[in-house]
């Protein structure tokens, strides 16, 4: 096992995964789950802005960056199971988890299937249920991509990334974001827009039982706040955080106040607190 540095631990079905454990303190442990058609370095401005104050694990979802891209169905409990099996192989019984877009319908599923080990959930940029049109809507944006090639999508998604006024102020952090994005295998970016497209987490929030904090910004027109709102009204005692003027990429857009809200996660999570 490798700290600080890009190592890889086998699923309980046979897939690589890519990640990277960040030492801090110790006093907390923080597992990060990336947004679709991202990878790992997606967290590494908000595990900075943590200074060491938790242990973080960012690694890279099934389908994505350097981790395997077996052939699909995909589904968002594959993926938590995948979480399960890396906290396995790191010998974390349990941690804070967190996730953003994709990653926070990963960390619902595995807050449904193993609530044991959640000490706390982040919720950042996500929502339970994408809604009654969501498979037909997925399945359009992984046709586009499909027929046309990654390119397509990009000037649709990077303006539904991040706000007008941050993509003129750091045009280096959105082109290191449509890298990453360029670098998708199709296949397996297709498998995971249908996973979406049939997710719903809806019926287990009622059932959690540890702190959650949900996030979004103002601006989101990708899981707008009303999603937002749905899942905090019903996740008993969840803290709902609207972020003025920001829009679907907080973690990149804001990355000291998500670090912020994943501090006081790991404190309320915390034995005793």
């Amino acid at each position: 096992m490798g700290e600080n540095t890009n190592s890889t631990a086998t699923t309980r079905d046979g897939a690589r995964l890519s990640y990277r454990l960040v030492k801090g303190s110790g006093q907390g442990r923080v597992v990060l789950v990336h947004s679709l058609a991202m990878d790992k370095t997606f967290w590494e401005p908000t595990v900075a802005e943590l200074g060491g104050f938790a242990d973080a694990l960012i690694f890279d979802c099934r389908g994505h960056g350097a981790t395997d891209k077996p052939a699909g169905p995909y589904s968002v409990e594959l993926f938590a199971d995948d979480v399960a099996d890396l906290m396995d192989h790191i010998g974390w019984k349990s941690a804070v988890v967190a996730g953003a877009s994709m990653g926070g319908c990963v960390a619902l599923a595995f807050a449904a299937n193993y609530p044991e080990r959640v000490e706390a959930l982040g919720l950042f940029d996500t929502t339970a249920w994408y809604g009654e049109n969501a498979p037909k809507a997925w399945a359009e944006r992984a046709d586009k991509a499909l027929a046309e090639g990654m390119a397509a999508l990009v000037g649709f998604q990077k303006t539904r990334w991040f706000s007008d006024g941050f993509r003129e102020a750091n045009p280096d952090v959105v082109e290191k974001a449509i890298g990453v994005f360029l670098k998708n295998e199709l296949p397996a970016y297709a498998a995971t827009c249908a996973m979406l497209g049939n997710a719903d987490l809806r019926a287990a929030l009622p059932s959690f039982d540890f702190p959650c904090r949900v996030a979004v910004g103002t601006e989101d027109y990708a899981t707008p706040p009303e999603m937002a709102r749905h899942m905090a009204e019903n996740i008993p005692g969840a803290s709902l955080f609207i972020l003025e003027g920001v829009r679907h990429f907080t973690p990149l857009e804001i990355p000291s106040t998500i670090a912020g809200h994943l501090k006081e996660l790991v404190k309320a999570g915390a034995p005793g607190s």
